[in-house]
C-alpha cells in the first residue's frame, strides 16, 4: 500500500501530466499536420528545433526554462507582474512535461498524417469545403488513431520527466515532488529503499499501460481503416 506522499506524488504525477497533454494538443496536432502537408524550406529549421528537447540534457531544458520563465527572466517577470509564478510550482512541473513530450506527440501525428491520402483533402476542397473544413472532416477522423497515441506517449513522457523538473519546478512535498522525484528522495532517504521501489514498479505500470492503450488505439484504426 502506498502511504499518503506516495498517493500525493501519484495524484501530482497525473494531473501534471493531463494538464501537459491537454494543453500541448492543439499545437501538437496543427505543427504535425503542417509538417506532414508542408513543402516550406522552414520545415528543417522546424523540425530540428523540434528535436532539441531529445537531445539536449533534460536538466539543460529545465535550466532554460528556469532562465526565460523564472522570476528572473524576461517573460517569467512579466508573468509574475500578471500575477502569474510559474518557477517552482506544480505549473512549472506541467510546462517541464509539456516541452519534454511535445517532440514525442508532434513525430507521432506528423506521421499519423502523413499516411492520410492528401488526394481525400482535395476531394474535399473541390467540393466546396475550406482547407480547415477538410482536414476537420476528413484528415482528423483518418488520423485519430495516431493523435490519440501520440498524445498517450506524451502523457507517459511527462509522467516520467525528472531533470527539467527538479531545476525549473523543484523537489517540493505536495507541491512539485512527482513519482520521479519522490523515487528520487526515497534513494536518497535512510530505509527509503522500499519506497522507490514501490514507486518505481508503479511507474513502470503506468508506462506500459499508456504505451499498450496507444498501441492498441493505433492498431484497431488501422484495421478498421
Amino acid at each position: 500500500m502506498l502511504n499518503a506522499g506516495e498517493w500525493a506524488a501519484l495524484a501530482l504525477s497525473a494531473r501534471v501530466g493531463v494538464v501537459a497533454t491537454l494543453v500541448s494538443l492543439p499545437v501538437g496536432i496543427a505543427l504535425g499536420w503542417w509538417l506532414a502537408r508542408t513543402r516550406s524550406r522552414w520545415r528543417p529549421a522546424v523540425e530540428t528545433v523540434l528535436a532539441l528537447p531529445l537531445v539536449l540534457p533534460p536538466v539543460v531544458t529545465g535550466y532554460f526554462l528556469l532562465v526565460v520563465l523564472g522570476p528572473r527572466g524576461a517573460l517569467g517577470s512579466w508573468l509574475a507582474g500578471m500575477g502569474l509564478e510559474l518557477a517552482f510550482t506544480w505549473r512549472a512541473a506541467a510546462v517541464a512535461a509539456a516541452v519534454l513530450g511535445f517532440p514525442l506527440m508532434v513525430r507521432t501525428i506528423q506521421v499519423a498524417v502523413q499516411a492520410v491520402d492528401p488526394a481525400l483533402e482535395q476531394a474535399a476542397r473541390t467540393l466546396g469545403a475550406t482547407r480547415m473544413q477538410a482536414f476537420r472532416r476528413v484528415t482528423l477522423p483518418l488520423a485519430r488513431g495516431g493523435i490519440t497515441a501520440g498524445a498517450l506517449l506524451a502523457f507517459a513522457r511527462s509522467v516520467g520527466e525528472f531533470g527539467a523538473t527538479i531545476i525549473f519546478a523543484g523537489n517540493i512535498p505536495g507541491e512539485t515532488r512527482t513519482l520521479p522525484l519522490a523515487i528520487y528522495t526515497g534513494l536518497q532517504s535512510p530505509g527509503g529503499e522500499a519506497t522507490a521501489m514501490r514507486l518505481g514498479l508503479l511507474s513502470v505500470l503506468l508506462a506500459v499501460a499508456a504505451l499498450g492503450l496507444g498501441e492498441w488505439i493505433r492498431r484497431r484504426d488501422r484495421s478498421g481503416a
